[in-house]
């Protein structure tokens, strides 16, 4: 069983103090916050399954066991919840109707179960090799230019399924994003960073009200039950034909995990929180396999909990396993999938025309944190070219095999990046990636052309 000390007097936080992952405040505060976690995640957990037509107890099921079982595997001193990844939404939709329709039917979510599956085996693969070698080579794969590339694409590829869902219903998919900007400037801290939770809230709320909301599928399920499970098609060559598609997705985990990993040991001052990295990558893999054998979405570490962490200064892994427990008994209840599950396609458009564009927006920003230099022609082209292969929706078809636009243009980006670099790099044009601007007073630039 994991134990943690108590935190001074179990009640406060001293100014400038941090509660961190081996720590506890009592019981009743730690509770309350692990149902902060349990919001903060709620609101992007569940809609990767609305998207996708994946069971949405399910998902919330294996993310809840997923974050457990993270917390275990990387010594319950890293605290993390494990949600639903983003970077999973175009890959699965490819494997559906057509048009960014949501899977439809057992057997098309057996063939994506396979390509989450396969994610999960490889990116723990990942992880036992970051265990050994160090990350420095994922630094050198994919540096700033390429894995904000990588994130950002992944967003703008899914502006069309946004539009789907939004012009079903535009009343309600304004009404729904307007909310949302406006609770994210409204409000301060907590409820700020919820604003995406608030806003489907809300939009659904207005739904009801207006009589466009189906409840027969909430009436008829059962308040305790089992949830839907699913199993990877691994029979089935077409699943296979299409794994493939599901190869950025780890590039995605891999920067993410990074990310979380650094973030936590910056805001706690440890930088021996560094060196679970790889124990991180493998409990995510590991995590990510398991729901895909039994029909979940595949699990990320989660941003929003970073922000709960920010604003709470409460780094003790003992409020992610109240929230993970959380995750699991609701997953135990199909009235509350079915709620979930009757959100009207209006609201679902307001708030991802948000999302996409968010997910995009987190890709900028590791550019502006590493102050990628876009004067240098190999930033430029390996970031135009990706954007308009992600954004046009090209497509590939080799043999048997199926390549959708995230596959080429995660590749287009890697392959203009590395060779441009080293062409440019070879003739001394001038035009490799440079590294970090130098900042030169309040505006920045180059030092060699201030006169």
């Amino acid at each position: 069983m994991p134990t943690w000390t108590l935190h001074g007097d179990g009640r406060t936080v001293a100014p400038g103090a941090v509660v961190k992952p081996h720590e506890r405040l009592g019981w009743p505060s730690t509770i309350a916050i692990g149902a902060q976690h349990v919001v903060a995640m709620f609101g992007a957990t569940f809609l990767v399954p609305l998207l996708t037509g994946f069971p949405v107890s399910t998902t919330l099921l294996f993310s809840g066991i997923g974050t457990l079982l993270f917390l275990v595997l990387t010594g319950n001193r890293l605290p993390s919840y494990l949600g639903s990844s983003f970077a999973f939404i175009a890959p699965i939709l490819a494997l559906g109707p057509g048009d960014g329709a949501a899977l439809d039917s057992p057997e098309q979510i057996s063939r994506a179960l396979l390509g989450v599956f396969a994610s999960g085996v490889l990116l723990a693969g990942v992880g036992f090799l970051v265990q050994a070698t160090g990350t420095r080579w994922i630094e050198k794969l994919m540096p700033p230019v390429v894995s904000g590339a990588i994130v950002a694409l992944i967003g703008l590829n899914l502006a069309p399924v946004a539009w789907q869902n939004f012009q079903q219903d535009a009343l309600l998919g304004t009404i729904t994003l307007a909310a949302s900007i406006l609770f994210a400037v409204f409000f301060r801290g907590f409820l700020g960073r919820i604003s995406i939770f608030l806003g489907v809230v809300f939009g659904y709320v207005v739904a009801a009200l207006l009589g466009r909301v189906d409840f027969s599928g909430v009436e008829s399920a059962a308040w305790i039950g089992l949830p839907e499970f699913h199993v990877p098609a691994f029979g089935d060559p077409v699943g296979w034909s299409m794994l493939p598609m599901f190869l950025p997705v780890i590039l995605v985990l891999i920067a993410e995990n990074v990310g979380h990993v650094r973030g936590v040991a910056t805001m706690t001052g440890d930088p021996s929180v560094n060196k679970r990295t790889g124990r991180a990558l493998i409990a995510d893999g590991i995590a990510t396999t398991i729901a895909g054998g039994f029909g979940g979405s595949g699990t990320t570490t989660y941003g929003e909990n970073i922000g709960v962490m920010a604003a709470t200064r409460v780094y003790s892994t003992a409020a992610y396993w109240v929230a993970g427990t959380f995750a699991i008994l609701l997953a135990f209840s199909p009235k509350v999938g079915a709620v979930i599950f009757a959100m009207p396609a209006g609201v679902l458009g307001g708030i991802t025309t948000a999302l996409y564009g968010l997910i995009g927006v987190i890709g900028i920003k590791i550019w502006v944190d590493n102050q990628v230099d876009f004067s240098r022609p190999v930033n430029q082209y390996t970031v135009a070219v990706a954007f308009v292969i992600a954004i046009a929706g090209f497509t590939m078809n080799l043999g048997t095999l199926s390549f959708g636009a995230i596959v080429i243009a995660t590749v287009a980006a890697l392959v203009i990046y590395h060779v441009g670099n080293a062409i440019a790099r070879a003739r001394r044009t001038g035009a490799d990636d440079g590294g970090p601007i130098v900042p030169i007073g309040p505006l920045g630039g180059d030092p060699e052309n201030v006169g």
